[in-house]
C-alpha cells in the first residue's frame, strides 16, 4: 500500500510554522513532529489504535477502514472523551460520551455537541511496511481546530436571521460561514450574552459565563456574524419577511432560522411569587441560586429529573439540609428506569440528601420575620418542611408564544409543524443560492 494522505492536511493560519520560522529564526521542521506509530499489519480493519508520535507526549488516533489508514487528533472537542473508546461507523468515529461524530478523513465535525473539527494528520507507509506520521506540534497539543471561515462581502446584501441564542443558533452562524455564505448574519438573542453551554448551569451554579461560552465575543466580530443581546422576537410577518424586536427593532430577512429552544415551567401554586423561588434555565438563575448558599439554610428542590438531581448534588455539603420532592417513586426513572433511579437514590442518600416521593409541593409560605421570602413549603399530605430556597424542575414549554398570530401551522405544546420534504427542498435552494 502506498502513502496515504489526509484530506485538508496540515490548515495553514496566521500562526503557521513557515511564519513562526520566520520570527524564531528556527528551520520549520521544529513545528513539526514526524516519526513511526507502529507497522502496517500491527493494525486491522476497522481498527482505532491511540498512538505515540515521538517523545514528546503527543499521541494520534490511527484508524484503518477500506484499506486506508488516517490519523486525527485523538479527544472529542466537546468535553475531552477519548475517541479510540467510540464507535467507528462508514467513514466517521462517534464520540462515546455525547454522541459528537468527526470525520476520519478530513477531522471535520458532522454531528453536534462540539464546534470544532479535529486536526489531521499525515499518514506514509514505506518500502518496509513502517506507518509514518507527520504533525504540526500546535495541533497535537490542542487536538482541536476551527473550519475555514469565508469573509463577509459587502456587496452581498442577503440577510439571514436566527432567532435564539443557545448551541443551535452558534452553529447555525458558524456553519453559514463555513459553507461559503458572504452574507448578512443577525442572531436575536434573548440574554445579554453570546451563546454559551447552557447544560453546565445545573451542574456547577457558580460557574462564570466567561468559562462557559462556547465562542468569545472577538469570533463573532472577526467573522461579521452580528449579535442582538438582551432583545427578544416578539412579532413575525411571513409576507413581509420581517421579524419585530423587543426594542421596536423590525428585521428584514431573506432566510429566518427559528431557535428559541424552550422555558422553564413556572409553578402555580400559592406563594410561588415570593423571593429565593428560583427555575433554573439560565446562567443568572445558577448565579442567583449559588449566590444564596449557606450551611444555615435548608433547600426544597422539587422534581426528580435532571435539572432538580443536578442541582441537589451540586448543593448537597453547601446547606443545611436538602430535600428533593417528587411525584414519582425513584429519580430519573422515565430515563434509566427502577432499578437504575434506585441506585441513583442511594447514591445521594449517602451524601445526605433526602426524597419525599409521590407528593407534591401544595403551597408556599413566607418567612414570619421577611414576608416576601419563603421560609417553609407545605406538601399535598400536609407536612411542613423549612425552606430557605426552593429550586423548580418541573419540566419546560417550547419558546413559540411569539409566533401564535402567525400562519406557521403549530401544534397544541407549541411546537412547529414542519414539512420535511419542503424543508429539505428549502435547504438545497438555500445551498445553490449560495
Amino acid at each position: 500500500m502506498g502513502g496515504i494522505n489526509c484530506k485538508g492536511l496540515l490548515p495553514r493560519s496566521s500562526n503557521n510554522a513557515s511564519d513562526k520560522s520566520e520570527k524564531t529564526g528556527k528551520p520549520e521542521q521544529y513545528d513539526y513532529i514526524e516519526d513511526v506509530v507502529c507497522k502496517e499489519t500491527d493494525i486491522k480493519e476497522n481498527e482505532m489504535k491511540l498512538l505515540p508520535l515521538g517523545e514528546s507526549g503527543a499521541k494520534v488516533l490511527l484508524i484503518k477502514q477500506k484499506g486506508e489508514l488516517h490519523a486525527i487528533g485523538t479527544k472529542c472537542t466537546h468535553y475531552g472523551a477519548l475517541l479510540h473508546t467510540g464507535a467507528l461507523g462508514d467513514g466517521r468515529v462517534r464520540c462515546p460520551w455525547h454522541g459528537a461524530c468527526f470525520n476520519i478523513k478530513t477531522g471535520d465535525i458532522e454531528d453536534y455537541p462540539g464546534l470544532d473539527s479535529l486536526p489531521c494528520f499525515q499518514v506514509n507507509v514505506d518500502s518496509s511496511g513502517l506507518v509514518r506520521v507527520r504533525g504540526n506540534r500546535k495541533d497535537l497539543e490542542f487536538s482541536k481546530r476551527t473550519k475555514q471561515m469565508y469573509e463577509q462581502d459587502p456587496s452581498d446584501q442577503t440577510t439571514v436571521v436566527i432567532v435564539g441564542g443557545g448551541p443551535a443558533a452558534a452553529v447555525c452562524a458558524e456553519s453559514l460561514r463555513q459553507e461559503g455564505f458572504t452574507g448578512n448574519i443577525i442572531m436575536v438573542c434573548k440574554e445579554n450574552t453570546v451563546p454559551y453551554d447552557r447544560v453546565k448551569v445545573s451542574k456547577s451554579l457558580d460557574l462564570s459565563i466567561e468559562k462557559i461560552i462556547l465562542r468569545p465575543p472577538s469570533f463573532y466580530k472577526t467573522h461579521k456574524i452580528e449579535i442582538k443581546q438582551g432583545v427578544e422576537a416578539t412579532g413575525l410577518s411571513t409576507s413581509d419577511n420581517v421579524v419585530q424586536l423587543s426594542n421596536r427593532e423590525k428585521l428584514t430577512y431573506n432566510y429566518l432560522f427559528i431557535c428559541t429552544g424552550s422555558m422553564a415551567r413556572e409553578p402555580d401554586m400559592p406563594g410561588a411569587n415570593l423571593a429565593n423561588i428560583h427555575v433554573l434555565r439560565n446562567y443568572v438563575d445558577s448565579q442567583a441560586i449559588s449566590s444564596k448558599l449557606s450551611l444555615e439554610k435548608h433547600m426544597v428542590v422539587l422534581g426528580l429529573g435532571f435539572i432538580g438531581m443536578e442541582a441537589a448534588a451540586y448543593c448537597a455539603k453547601k446547606c443545611a439540609s436538602v430535600t428533593i420532592i417528587g411525584r414519582g417513586t425513584v429519580p430519573l426513572q422515565p430515563v434509566f428506569g427502577t432499578t437504575i433511579g434506585d441506585r441513583i437514590k442511594r447514591q445521594f442518600e449517602e451524601q445526605g440528601i433526602k426524597f419525599i416521593f409521590e407528593r407534591n409541593i401544595a403551597q408556599f409560605v413566607a418567612k414570619e420575620d421577611e414576608k416576601s421570602a419563603v421560609g417553609s413549603v407545605v406538601l399535598t399530605d400536609g407536612e411542613v418542611l423549612p425552606a430557605d430556597i426552593v429550586i423548580i424542575g418541573i419540566g419546560s414549554k417550547l419558546y413559540t408564544d411569539w409566533l401564535k398570530n402567525t400562519p406557521i401551522e403549530m401544534l397544541q405544546d407549541g411546537s412547529i409543524v414542519v414539512d420535511k420534504v419542503n424543508h429539505y427542498s428549502a435547504i438545497n435552494e438555500f445551498k445553490y443560492k449560495l
